[in-house]
């Protein structure tokens, strides 16, 4: 592949490239929908990911270009820059704007971008390409940014720069991520344990739906105010900040506050889900991915029943992995609706796995989902100099 992008950018520029990097994509093992109420989650980077090969031009301008798509875009140099029509272009775009905003002395460049994460997939394509590009620019300019500087810089990207509500796990897995290692991350503190994640004999199944996502910022938001009106009743007896500052034992003690049976089911989510990713942290740490795999069934069958944001593409998924010998825990992934699962998968069994769950699917959906196989990899870096 290495070789591959070196002959296209050479084709494209008609130069060879000085530098590539890698972006990892990423997975949420366990702990979804409690980013935004200041929760535990456990993400992972992935194996699939964006690269990014570049070199140096003497014109003062940036240009982007992608394997992945048609449009490509030349930037002068400039003060400041703006979101400019719905190109994909306009993520690194947003990179830059923040370097330049922070005083950071950047030059012309000429850059090309290939990505193996399918897009619109809920593995984090658009936090790939922040990462890749906010690591290079760093690297490359001698910048001087944190790891956790530029994991806050392209949250503002996918923010404030394009616009789009997302909490800050997204950047800070395919930032910090660790080969063989699942991130328990506070998203209140931003305090974070590399938890060792041995697989064994055992892959990460990524199930693409291939279900077009249409509803999820809509319902995305709802179920933030949702959350909200839960967190407010609660603050009637309770002095807490967010839904996830008590445990599931308080909350039984205080849920009557909740009135709305919606809201209530909401909450109660978002606390015995919190509640799980310490229990899933601690099966790792005694290597049991038994019980890990009882609590990502458990995972999504709260979100499918209490937080209403599977679908029955998804919920198809887990259903068949949960006849399937090979498989030793299964779950939706991201913000549902369609999306990825997850699964946990022997090895010798993955290819049994990806046609049973092919057929199962297609078979009730109508058309098939795409199966990958994936390792934890590592966060984003250089990969030559």
């Amino acid at each position: 592949m290495k070789t591959n992008l070196q002959q296209q950018f050479q084709s494209q520029y008609n130069k060879p490239a000085q530098h590539t990097f890698f972006s990892p994509g990423r997975v949420n093992l366990i702990g979804e929908h409690i980013d935004y109420n200041g929760g535990l989650v456990m993400p992972c980077a992935i194996t699939m990911g964006t690269y990014m090969l570049t070199a140096p031009n003497t014109d003062g301008v940036f240009r982007f270009k992608s394997v992945n798509f048609e449009e490509t875009a030349e930037i002068p140099l400039q003060p400041s820059y703006q979101k400019t029509g719905k190109g994909w272009y306009n993520y690194p775009v947003g990179v830059i704007n923040y370097f330049t905003e922070a005083g950071k002395q950047l030059q012309g460049l000429d850059i090309l971008y290939y990505g193996d994460i399918p897009i619109g997939s809920s593995l984090s394509s658009s936090a790939s390409i922040e990462v890749v590009t906010a690591t290079a620019l760093n690297i490359l300019f001698n910048a001087g940014f944190s790891k956790l500087q530029l994991v806050l810089m392209t949250k503002r990207v996918e923010n404030e720069f394009m616009g789009l509500n997302s909490g800050i796990m997204d950047q800070f897995a395919v930032t910090f991520g660790e080969t063989d290692k699942a991130l328990k991350l506070n998203c209140d503190t931003l305090d974070y344990e590399a938890v060792d994640m041995n697989l064994g004999d055992n892959v990460l199944a990524i199930i693409n739906t291939n279900k077009p996502r249409k509803l999820v910022e809509s319902k995305y938001n709802e179920r933030v105010q949702e959350c909200r009106t839960a967190l407010k009743a609660l603050q009637q007896e309770l002095d807490i900040n967010n839904l996830c500052d008590i445990d599931t034992a308080t909350f039984d003690l205080y849920k009557h506050l909740i009135t709305d049976p919606v809201v209530l089911q909401r909450a109660t989510h978002v606390i015995a889900e919190n509640d799980r990713v310490i229990l899933a942290a601690k099966a790792l740490a005694a290597n049991d991915l038994t019980e890990f795999g009882k609590l990502m069934y458990a995972s999504h069958h709260s979100l499918q029943n209490l937080y209403e944001v599977s679908g029955v593409e998804l919920d198809t998924v887990v259903e068949y992995a949960a006849t399937d010998k090979n498989v030793v825990g299964a779950r939706m992934t991201g913000a549902g609706f369609g999306g990825c699962a997850i699964a946990l998968v022997k090895k010798d069994g993955f290819d049994s796995f990806a046609k049973g769950v092919t057929e199962y699917y297609t078979a009730k959906i109508g058309y098939a989902p795409s199966v990958y196989s994936s390792l934890i990899g590592n966060g984003a870096h250089q990969i030559t100099a």
